[in-house]
């Protein structure tokens, strides 16, 4: 499968229904109040899944146990009320569930909007190979990322109700890393999850036509290269049109350590690469659709799509 536009779901509006469940790990329960305190306020209807706030029994990075987690995100999803399946925190764990999912009743629900980050790029690009279904790697109910950052809730809410105000992207401090102009389809995530993906059930034969988005947190540098070393190795970025860069908070100095890795790993594919985007585990984070023709223009540090996010 290479990477082609995906089915981009309807756009919200007053009163829509957004459901929050925790399908990686556990949740911090006044975060949760306050992210869902926002929502409310944007005059939606945020619904708190049952299993939510539980803890796995055994594994502290667990938010419960997988069964739980793939049925409580399952349940959220194929409600016929609910218009948005909003991911309450990253961590670990979404791997786990996705293979418990059932596919078939996730298509007949319908499309709907997908929104999280980080770990979430596991179900991203499951619903992107067995759905065919653009998501948004936004941000967090609960994560300190969206309840204390109001131009991130900004970023989100723009995007959920106004696509069209959102249709270029870009933060300043963006600049080209390898210079020139693409064109192509956005997708990808979080570098140490898509590479975790690799020859799994979701994931994808290719990405030829793909521009690809990439950020992470907490690898050094010498792990990073790893997983861009295992990308390229796996012929995973053959075919990308350019690259987009995030954050990499906690990844060391990046000037002197980080930017030097991602200059060599990725200046070779010979492809416009745009550094310090302003996605992922940063203040400001902005909202990035996921299967969604864009142009990157490396000169302009900017990301500009070429249909709004949501129909």
């Amino acid at each position: 499968m290479s990477v082609t536009a995906l089915t981009r779901p309807p756009r919200l509006g007053p009163g829509a229904r957004i459901a929050v469940t925790a399908p990686s790990g556990p949740v911090v329960e006044d975060r949760l109040r306050a992210g869902l305190g926002i929502l409310r306020d944007w005059g939606l209807d945020p619904v708190a899944t049952p299993q939510v706030t539980e803890r796995h029994p055994r594994f502290r990075y667990l938010a419960s146990e997988d069964e739980k987690r793939a049925r409580d995100f399952q349940d959220a999803w194929c409600d016929p009320a609910v218009d948005a399946v909003m991911c309450a925190r990253g961590g670990y764990g979404a791997q786990r569930m996705t293979d418990l999912l059932d596919w078939e009743a996730l298509r007949a629900a319908g499309p709907k909007v997908l929104i999280g980050y980080s770990d979430t790029t596991a179900l991203h690009e499951a619903f992107a190979v067995r759905l065919g279904l653009s998501t948004l790697y936004g941000p967090m109910t609960s994560a300190l990322s969206f309840v204390a950052d109001p131009a991130a809730q900004e970023s989100l809410r723009t995007t959920l109700f106004e696509p069209e105000a959102a249709m270029t992207l870009g933060r300043p401090g963006a600049r080209a890393l390898a210079p020139g102009r693409s064109h192509g389809v956005t997708f990808g995530g979080c570098l140490s999850l898509l590479t975790a993906e690799l020859a799994t059930p979701h994931a994808r034969a290719s990405s030829a036509g793909g521009l690809l988005l990439l950020e992470d947190i907490g690898e050094e540098d010498y792990r990073l290269d790893r997983a861009l070393t295992q990308l390229l190795r796996a012929g995973r970025l053959e075919g990308v049109t350019g690259i987009a860069l995030g954050s990499w908070q906690e990844c060391g100095p990046y000037e002197e350590r980080v930017r030097p890795v991602l200059a060599e790993r990725l200046g070779r594919l010979g492809v416009p690469v745009v550094e310090n985007l302003g996605f992922g585990h940063c203040e400001n984070a902005l909202t990035m659709p996921l299967g969604v023709p864009a142009v990157l223009d490396a000169e302009q540090g900017t990301l500009t799509l070429e249909t709004p996010a949501l129909a």
